[in-house]
Formats: structure tokens, C-alpha cells, sequence
């Protein structure tokens, strides 16, 4: 008789292997398989497993005090989080919100934008325009962000429709456009939108810097960030950067809207943030956005209960300091730049490969679904991986971005030279073995 189950796992009834431990960019499970996290997890353990300084200063921190109530008191640890942050973060962005997960982030964010205009008393900027393929998180209002058509599907009915803007998709451009010739449609597009919609009814526009799970590191163009930000400026409309997936230091910048010369209104963090140590996100506000809240009603409408506890926030902290000590912003760039190099060459041996794209270690592959049968691509490339013993994340693509024929490789940022072949090497193998699923191979 099979033993029954009281977990609900991402797939019910499905067999996962159980993890036993980690370290550096290694994972074994109790049956002492080894894997290589070529995918930091969710794109979230940045800094690797089992660094002895985050686990001293958890343990720290939780001898110390390990929860408090927002409401009842401050601690050193998150006001020390969130000078840390505005000292990071470009422009007047210095007022941090915490919270527990990059959807509960978004969602401040989206609250914050909304309120700034109350707080002015403008009443009637409530809307918020998103991008088509884009994903901001999973609940109600987060999801009503997304354009992440797979992820929505089943709650259209309650969802708003704030995804109108197409994403800059430049190898499957949405307005049939080359790339150079297009005068950034994609981006001017949004004034469009806003004009449609009325200016007076916008309060924000959120978009991911490089796309993620809904476009497999869809990178914008040059001056892609410029216009958006001067469009909104414009229209008196918030632009709120989800740094959810691409903050500190993924991308080979601390945040990944570093690589335009822009500055968001909000800028929101997750994942790496505390790289997989703790639960914490924040909505990062510039002191423009915050200034009429605090000469009036002095309270953003939002918070949970495990808003910035001080045993998240001093893991936090300590991850940040961990990143700057061992100059992993700059090795997020060296190492990419590698795989990135070493992958599209790969194209002319595997040429299903279709497209390779992202910035540092965030590398978007999508694959050419149409020299294969199988219709979800994305989830036999992380078979065959696993099987291999390397974790790789499932991503969507193709046009409106309802094909699954891509993946995010995102390795731990602190992955070194040899690290990186042992993955090329893995990943290789994937490919070869890939190879033998297209049409007319037997």
C-alpha cells in the first residue's frame, strides 16, 4: 500500500527527490546525487549554499531576538537593511517597504504608486499598465499585472486587465519590425496606451528590466528605459522596476536597469535580496513618491505580519555585505559573458537553438519548437537535465509568450572558471541528448 501524502507539491502525486544538502553551487539529495543549481533554485540562491557568514549571523540574530510586530517596534537590523539599500539603489530611491516574497513587493509597490496620487488629492489614477509577457507574481493583484497568459488563465475572470503594452521582443518583433529600424515602437507604444486610457486614470507603469519566467530574459534595446522613463515623466505616471529576479547583482549590474540610464519611481526586490536565506522582499520608494504621504497621512496602507522581522532583515544585510566583499556583481558579469559566448556558438552544432539573450547570469535560451513534437519543450529539457544531474528553469516564449520552448540558466553568482565549464559540460550533454527529440532523428 503506497504511503500516503499531506504535501501539496507542485505537482501532486509526483515523486521529487528529497534534498539533504548544499553547498556552493551544489545540491545532494538523501540518495547522495549531486547536482549543479544551474539555476540559483527559483533564480533566487545567488550567493550559493551554505555560506558560513549568513548562517553565523542568523544564528546571531535568533539568539538575540527573532520577531517583533511592525507595529510595536523597529529593530537595528532593518533600519541597518534599509540604509544599506538606499545606499545601493541609484537616485532618491530611500524609503524601503518589507515584506515577505517578491508578489507581496509588487504588490506594495502597485498600493504605493496608488496612494502617492490620494495623497496629493488625485483620486482618479487607479490603473496600472503592465507589458504583455511579464510576470509580477501570483496573487490576485500581482497577478492582475502579468502578462503571463499560462499563469492567468485560470483566474481571468477576476484578474484586471492591466497588461496592454507588448514586451521588446526584438527577435519575434509584435509589430514585425527589425531591430534598429523600429524607433523603439515597443516603448513608445506606452504613451499610446496611456493616451488611450487617459493620463488622469494612470498611476504607474511596472516592468521587469530583462523579463524572466514570461519571456526567458527578454532584453530591451538601447534607450528602451530612457523613453519609458521620459514618457512617463511626461504623463505624470510611476515607473516601477521589478528587480524581483534581476536585482543585486544577477545581471552583472547591482540592478539590472543599471545597464539603461534610468531611474524608476519604485523599485521592487525579492529573490536576491536574501539569496534563498529568509523570506524578505521590499518596494523601494524615492522620497518624491514618498513626500506627500509623509506630510499626510504618514502610513502606507500595506504590511503583513513578518514585515521586516529582524531575523530576515540581519540575513539580508549580511547577504548584501557578502556580495560586495567578494566583488560578485563583477563575477555575475566575467561569467556570463562566458556562457554567453560559449552557448550561441553552440548554435551552429544544435541548431534548434534559437535565440540566446540576458545580461550577466541571467541567459534566456529558447529553443525553435518547431523542428520538435513535443509541445511542452521547456519541461523535457528539464527532465533530461535533472536526470544529469543539473537544474536548469522552465520559461515561456514564442509569440505572446505562450509557447514553453525555453529555459533561464542563472547559476549561483559566486559559480568560478571551472564551475562554469562543469555546467557548459552538463549543459552540452542536455543538448546532445535534446538532439535526438527533433523531427526525423530516430
Amino acid at each position: 500500500m503506497a504511503k500516503r501524502e499531506y504535501l501539496i507539491k507542485p505537482l501532486v502525486g509526483e515523486i521529487y527527490p528529497t534534498i539533504d544538502r548544499g553547498e556552493s553551487i551544489y545540491l545532494w539529495d538523501k540518495q547522495g546525487k549531486k547536482y549543479i543549481d544551474g539555476s540559483s533554485g527559483a533564480v533566487a540562491a545567488s550567493i550559493g549554499h551554505g555560506v558560513k557568514e549568513v548562517i553565523d549571523e542568523m544564528v546571531g540574530q535568533a539568539n538575540k531576538v527573532a520577531f517583533v510586530y511592525r507595529s510595536q517596534f523597529t529593530s537595528d537590523a532593518a533600519e541597518n537593511l534599509a540604509k544599506k539599500i538606499s545606499e545601493l539603489t541609484p537616485g532618491d530611491l530611500n524609503w524601503s517597504f518589507f515584506v515577505n516574497s517578491g508578489t507581496e513587493a509588487t504588490e506594495t509597490a502597485m498600493k504605493m504608486a496608488i496612494q502617492h496620487f490620494q495623497e496629493r488629492g488625485i483620486h482618479t489614477k487607479t490603473k496600472i499598465i503592465s507589458r504583455m509577457m511579464s510576470y509580477h507574481g501570483i496573487t490576485i493583484g500581482a497577478l492582475s499585472m502579468s502578462g503571463h497568459l499560462l499563469r492567468r488563465k485560470r483566474f481571468t475572470s477576476l484578474l484586471e486587465d492591466y497588461p496592454m503594452v507588448e514586451a521588446p521582443y526584438c527577435k519575434r518583433c509584435p509589430f514585425g519590425l527589425e531591430k534598429g529600424r523600429c524607433e523603439l515602437l515597443c516603448a513608445t507604444s506606452l504613451e499610446r496606451t496611456i493616451q488611450k486610457l487617459g493620463a488622469e486614470n494612470v498611476a504607474a507603469f511596472i516592468a521587469e528590466p530583462i523579463v524572466g519566467a514570461a519571456g526567458a530574459a527578454l532584453t530591451p534595446p538601447k534607450g528602451y528605459y530612457e523613453k519609458i522613463r521620459e514618457i512617463c515623466t511626461k504623463h505624470d505616471v510611476l515607473f516601477i522596476a521589478d528587480e524581483v529576479m534581476t536585482g543585486i547583482g544577477r545581471t552583472g549590474e547591482m540592478f539590472g536597469i543599471h545597464h539603461w540610464n534610468c531611474v524608476p519611481d519604485i523599485l521592487v526586490l525579492g529573490k536576491g535580496l536574501a539569496a534563498g536565506y529568509t523570506p524578505i522582499a521590499a518596494a523601494v520608494a524615492s522620497d518624491r513618491v514618498m513626500q506627500p504621504i509623509i506630510e499626510g497621512s504618514r502610513l502606507v496602507m500595506s504590511g503583513h505580519t513578518f514585515s521586516a522581522n529582524p531575523l530576515s532583515a540581519s540575513v539580508a544585510l549580511a547577504v548584501l555585505h557578502y556580495v560586495e566583499k567578494h566583488n560578485l556583481v563583477q563575477n555575475s558579469k566575467k561569467q556570463g559573458k562566458k556562457i554567453m559566448k560559449i552557448v550561441k556558438e553552440w548554435k551552429k552544432q544544435f541548431p534548434f537553438i534559437f535565440d540566446v539573450r540576458g545580461e550577466g547570469l541571467l541567459i534566456g535560451i529558447e529553443l525553435d519548437e518547431s523542428v520538435f513534437e513535443n509541445d511542452s519543450l521547456s519541461a523535457r529539457v528539464i527532465e533530461i537535465a535533472r536526470h544529469k544531474g543539473l537544474l536548469l528553469y522552465p520559461a515561456v516564449s514564442g509569440p505572446n509568450g505562450r509557447l514553453e520552448n525555453s529555459f533561464i540558466l542563472s547559476p549561483p553568482i559566486v559559480i568560478t572558471e571551472h564551475q562554469v565549464d562543469e555546467l557548459l559540460n552538463a549543459l552540452k550533454e542536455v543538448f546532445h541528448e535534446l538532439s535526438q527529440d527533433v523531427k526525423g532523428v530516430i
